[in-house]
This record gives structure tokens, sequence and C-alpha cells, in this order.
């Protein structure tokens, strides 16, 4: 159970996270419920701050992840913490600015920006853009020009490094949406054309090569080869670009089987690949950029559930039905991610069951995860899915009009509602 040091059991036999019963957590706010534990959240942006400190002399900025997980206490967080944002929608960008999020520390990322969007964030002042493409290169000058401002542009790189990771979250080889490539020439390019356009400042590239990455080789390839394209890029056209951002994608532990990088073991020995990297090529070290979201998230949330409906099936499996499903935890359903199940409860006890979780939905698929071990469960049990911070709210989906669920902070045994739940009302507010 040691995904996050956020839980414990206490002397009730119940799960807590952030000093916080999970099942008077249940009682007060409803299930289903998501729970975020605001100190594991700050810890792990300081980890990262503190080895930009550490390994790049602080020549570097950590941008939080939006997607991984958003709302306004999120973005009031990360400015507390001296953290930049990657944002990759307008309502991203819109929710950061209506708390106040200083825009030159926002990083505009996405494969398809619409007019609009690159019209919003200019006009907000947004530190950084990500172009994908050539399309998006071209309208943003054009749209600079006609505001009379300058942007400033990194370009997301596909290196050509495999990550080892599921097909649908693999995204630094040749075959993906986004980014342009290396080794046809692509990227090559289009730092040329940037060049040649007077609304735009090249100021870095950029490379995210997946997500829920365990080994640290990936990661080190993509540095060198990043490094090694900037110094031809220097080495042709003289330009020298001064930023380099390695993305994120650095894996949490789900269950006990999964083995997550230390992330300050991580930092440390990227560093060495960049310094040797810069050093053998005579180029300035950049300033470092990493872009983490699961990681910062994931291991401070769980989601907390009311089972229901029990039904056994002799020598197959054992379905339990809980009160949410893949309207609020897709993840199952769309890569077969694994988790960890507590019935919290009866966390003191030994898991000597085993569950398949069955969400409410009207669809054979709805599950949260096959033949978990648990606690015995009885209907009316809470059960606590561990490790859920990140890319389940902000998944979550109205499907079969189930409303999304509230979302509590919790803090060193107290907690707060940062996120309301959805009401019918809600469900209906845009129908005509």
């Amino acid at each position: 159970m040691k995904q996050s040091d956020c839980l414990a059991v206490n002397e009730q036999g119940h799960l807590t996270i952030g000093g916080c019963d999970t099942v008077k957590l249940a009682k007060e706010y409803g299930t289903p419920l998501y729970v975020l534990d605001e100190s594991g959240v700050r810890a792990a942006c300081r980890s990262y701050r503190n080895s930009i400190d550490r390994f790049y002399q602080g020549r570097g900025m950590v941008c939080y992840a939006s997607k991984a997980f958003c709302c306004k206490e999120i973005y009031r967080i990360m400015d507390d913490e001296h953290m930049g944002i990657d944002v990759v929608s307008e309502g991203e960008l819109y929710t950061a600015l209506s708390v106040g999020f200083p825009a030159e520390r926002i990083c505009f990322h996405g494969n398809n920006k619409t007019d609009h969007e690159l019209c919003y964030a200019l006009e907000a002042g947004i530190g950084l853009f990500i172009v994908d493409n050539e399309y998006e290169l071209v309208r943003l000058n054009q749209f600079a020009k006609e505001m009379g401002k300058k942007a400033n542009i990194s370009f997301r790189i596909k290196p050509g490094v495999d990550a080892h990771t599921h097909d649908f979250v693999r995204t630094g080889q040749i075959d993906s949406k986004f980014g342009v490539a290396l080794e046809t020439g692509e990227a090559m390019e289009i730092v040329c054309k940037a060049l040649s356009l007077d609304h735009l400042v090249l100021k870095g590239v950029h490379c995210h090569i997946g997500s829920q990455i365990f080994e640290l080789e990936p990661f080190e390839l993509a540095a060198q080869k990043m490094i090694e394209f900037m110094a031809e890029v220097r080495d042709k056209t003289g330009y020298i670009i001064e930023e380099l951002d390695l993305g994120g994608g650095f894996g949490i532990c789900y269950t006990e089987k999964d083995q997550a990088l230390q992330y300050d073991s991580y930092m440390e020995k990227v560093s060495v690949v960049v310094k040797q990297s810069c050093e053998r090529l005579s180029f300035p070290q950049p300033f470092m950029m990493l872009e983490p979201g699961r990681s910062i998230v994931g291991p401070s949330g769980i989601t907390l559930y009311t089972a229901g409906a029990i039904k056994e099936i002799p020598n197959i499996r054992t379905y339990a039905a809980i009160d949410g499903g893949m309207t609020d935890n897709p993840r199952y359903a769309l890569y077969q991610s694994e988790y960890e199940a507590i019935v919290a409860n009866k966390a003191s006890m030994p898991k000597s069951a085993k569950v398949t979780l069955a969400g409410k939905c009207c669809e054979s698929g709805d599950l949260l995860g096959e033949h978990m071990p648990i606690q015995p469960m009885e209907s009316g049990d809470i059960v606590a899915v561990l490790s859920t911070g990140a890319y389940n709210y902000s998944m979550a989906s109205n499907y079969n009009r189930l409303c999304r669920p509230a979302v509590v902070m919790v803090k060193e045994g107290s907690s707060r509602l940062i996120v309301k739940r959805e009401s019918m009302e809600d469900l209906v507010r845009n129908d005509l």
C-alpha cells in the first residue's frame, strides 16, 4: 500500500490520507469522491525544483503538465510553489489566468491550436508557444504581426526514441501525431523557416517521448539527440537555441510491481548526459525545462466509492459493483491500466479476496480492474482506488448522464472542497 507516503491505517483500521479518515470523508462529502493530499503535491514540486537547483545550477524551470489534473486550486498551488505550467487548450489557459497565474510562466502545447486559442494566448502574453507544425508556425507569426507582438516559440521535436510504454501514450517516435521529426530533416526545415519570420523568437526545442516510463535510458538518449540537434542548428545557421525542454512522462507506482524512477536520480543522470554532450560539441549548456504532471499529482490522489451489488460467478470471478466507474476513471477501459484497491473500512485486514471492480455504466467494459486482490467485500463498504490523482478527474465524463464527482483537498488532518460535485441542474444547464 506504499504508493504514497500520505496513506496510512488508523486505530480503527481505516485507511487515512493526509491524516484524514477516508471513511469519514466518504460520509461527509459523499461518493464517488476524489481526494488529493496537498502536502504530497507540494513535496513533489519541491523535489523537482530542488533538482534543477542542484544539477543545473538553478538554470531551469519546472512546468506542471495541466492535463494531469486541472482546476483553480491546483494552479494556486503551482504559483505558490514557483512552478511554471503547460496548458494545451483555451480552457486550461483560462482556468490558470482566472486565478492570476503569471502568464510569463505559461507554455502552450497542442498539435492543432485554433486561431482563437493562438490569439487568446498572444493577448494574454504567455511565455512560450510550443509550436507543433509549419501550419501553426505561419499562423502564429501572422497573428503576432497583426497584434504588433513578438512571440517566443519552441518546437516540438520527435527524437525517434522508443519509450517502451503503451502504444497510445508513446509520442517520441516518428509515427506520432505530435511534432516534427529529426530523421526526415523536417525539424531542421522548420527551424530555418522560423528564423526567417519577423514576429517569432526561437527560444528552444522540446521533446516528450511518452508517458508512464520506468526506464532511464530513453530519457538519456533523448537528451543526447536533442543537444546534437541544437549543435547542428548552430553549425548550419549560426543560431544558438538557448532552451531545452525534455518534457515529462515519469512513471508512478500504480501497483506493487511498478518500479518508479527516483526523480532526483533521473535529474542527476540526465544532467550528466546534457553536460557531456554540450562539452563534446562545444555547445553552451541550455536553460533546462521539464514538464511533469502525473508524478506531481498521481501518487497523492485516491478515489473513494461505495460498494453496491456483489455477484459471485463460481469458478470464474466475483463482480463487486461500485457507485462510479469509467465516467470518473476511464483508464482501465482505455489502456487496461492497473490499480490497487483497498476496502477503506477494513484496511488493516489482509487482502484475502479477489474481485473485478465493476462500474455502474451501461457498458460491459466499464471496469476498474479485474481479479484485484482486496479485503473481503460487502455491500456498503467504502472502496479506495489508489494513485488516481492524475488523469481521472481530468478525463471524467457525463456518460449515462452521471455527475462528475467532487474533489477534496486534505492536509494534516483537515479537508476542504476544491471542486464541487456536479448537480442535476449542471447536467441540463446547456440543454435547450
